[in-house]
């Protein structure tokens, strides 16, 4: 029986707390020809909006800070980072905007999502003491727990402490989360005693940061104690994810029983809060762990007029396959694909997913053709089909998918690498040069090879008599010097060249 991922749960309402620390703004629908729907159209990445602010304000169209501020945080929710930065970085560099601390709290985030973690600490050591306020601070420890960087997550928290800026419980709820995520459940305690001590009071956030860790370890007892306290806290509002993470708790302990009544809790709260959208998925989720495929359909059938999301159509497929219910997923795929006002591949992926489980390819591939008339599918889609094949020892239809996925992949998605290294053995056996030449050209096209590929292809040309010098001087330009397995590689090459002129 599989679990719904505790850290899972988890990672909605944490994600939810640091928006709530580092965002005081409300997001508002944007207007006809408004700013946000010129930069909205530059859909690929690699596309730079600069040129689009300059001509905004060419026109003689005016910008100002809190209107590129709700700009940058709408486009970080649709996860367009590049972008987002390339505002923030604007609107100093162009419109000589001040900065605030928050404003630079923002700016490090997306620099570390887009530059990685070593440029935000560079941004961060560059920027003022006047902006290394607590935002800023709690911005790197985010990319420090995002990272799952112990050593330096604890040493910044102990600089804010020494500065006091570890008054409230952020830093403290921000290393619970980090210590659950690597397992490292006894420093929990000690950080809780640390705040008790301190009189920083446990929030809803820590006791559920303490919930996800007891129901981690099955410590039922702990579970309880923190949940009887939380339902007695009066300044404390239990929210579905609560219940979520005890329900969870005890389905790993075996007491079914006991999470059954969590998730008619879980299910109360949904419907009052009117929260089915958000809630819908975790508590399909649940049930499905649990084998209760009539509470599945009961709970699907109760939402059917509460406006479904595409998650939730995927979470329900899922769950159905999960209980090998094939026919109860067709039924809830047929019910979106002829509901749906935009065709979402994520949802016929999980349809695939099952199939392909299954070893029902013939069906995957009908339902596949019929999909993409007219439309595009995600590299995912034919990736999935991909990883069927070679789990099924198709390899030729393993390879003619992974080269579709590569050929639709957008900047900064790579295939599963153990559906390529498949591909790639199976050529190579093959003695298929141009066919490893072709998934190696469209794998590089996705980003850099590793040394592996680079070894792989010396050997499958040296094999063949072809030269090698062209790969080598690729290897130097990706900064990837012959090494001591290269001369190897390279010595066997020739010797079994001399074998075969012998």
């Amino acid at each position: 029986m599989k679990l719904v991922s505790t850290s899972r749960i988890l990672h909605r309402q944490s994600s939810r707390f640091r928006d709530l620390f580092f965002s005081t703004e409300t997001l508002t629908s944007p207007s006809p020809d408004s700013l946000y729907e010129r930069i909205a159209v530059t859909g690929d990445p690699k596309i730079s909006v600069v040129p689009v602010l300059e001509k905004w304000v060419d026109e003689g169209r005016s910008v100002n800070k809190v209107e590129l501020n709700l700009l940058i945080r709408k486009l970080k929710f649709l996860r367009k980072f590049k972008h987002a930065l390339e505002i923030s970085q604007w609107m100093t560099n162009r419109r000589y905007f001040e900065l605030s601390p928050s404003d630079a709290a923002m700016r490090l985030d997306l620099i570390s999502k887009v530059h990685g973690l070593e440029h935000a600490e560079k941004y961060f050591a560059s920027i003022s003491n006047k902006l290394k306020a607590l935002k800023t601070y709690g911005a790197l420890l985010n990319c420090y727990v995002r990272e799952k960087s112990v050593e330096k997550a604890e040493a910044l928290v102990q600089n804010m402490k020494s500065m006091g800026f570890a008054t409230t419980s952020f830093p403290y709820n921000m290393l619970i989360i980090l210590y659950f995520q690597t397992g490292q459940h006894e420093k929990i305690d000690i950080l809780m005693q640390e705040m008790k001590e301190k009189g920083i009071l446990h929030d809803q956030f820590t006791l559920n940061n303490q919930l996800s860790a007891f129901a981690s370890a099955s410590n039922v007892r702990g579970m309880e104690e923190t949940l009887n306290q939380m339902e007695k806290d009066p300044y404390i509002t239990i929210d579905w994810n609560t219940y979520a993470i005890i329900a969870n708790g005890y389905i790993k302990a075996g007491l079914f029983d006991n999470a059954l009544a969590m998730l008619k809790k879980m299910e109360r709260i949904i419907i009052t809060q009117r929260s089915t959208t958000v809630g819908l998925d975790y508590l399909l989720s649940l049930y499905s762990s649990m084998g209760r495929k009539d509470e599945l359909y009961r709970v699907w059938n109760l939402y059917k007029l509460s406006g479904k999301r595409n998650s939730s159509y995927c979470c329900m497929i899922t769950s159905l396959a999960k209980l090998d219910d094939i026919k109860g997923a067709e039924m809830i795929f047929k019910e979106w694909e002829s509901n749906c006002a935009f065709y979402d591949f994520r949802v016929l992926n999980r349809l695939l997913v099952a199939y392909c489980k299954n070893g029902l390819f013939d069906k995957a591939e009908l339902v596949l053709q019929k999909a993409v008339v007219g439309r595009t599918p995600y590299a995912s889609t034919w990736n999935i089909l991909a990883m069927g094949y070679v789990e099924n020892k198709q390899m030729s239809k393993a390879v003619e998918m992974l080269k579709k996925a590569m050929l639709v992949a957008r900047e900064g998605w790579r295939p599963n690498l153990a559906t390529l290294v498949a591909c790639l053995d199976y050529l190579e056996e093959k003695r298929d040069v141009e066919g490893v030449e072709d998934l190696v050209r469209l794998f590089r096209a996705t980003g850099p090879l590793s040394r592996d590929l680079y070894h792989r292809l010396l050997r499958i040309y040296l094999a063949a008599g072809k030269p090698s010098s062209s790969i080598l001087d690729q290897m130097k330009v990706d900064g990837l010097p012959i090494n001591e397995e290269t001369q190897t590689i390279l010595k066997t090459g020739q010797d079994l060249q001399v074998e075969m002129l012998d």
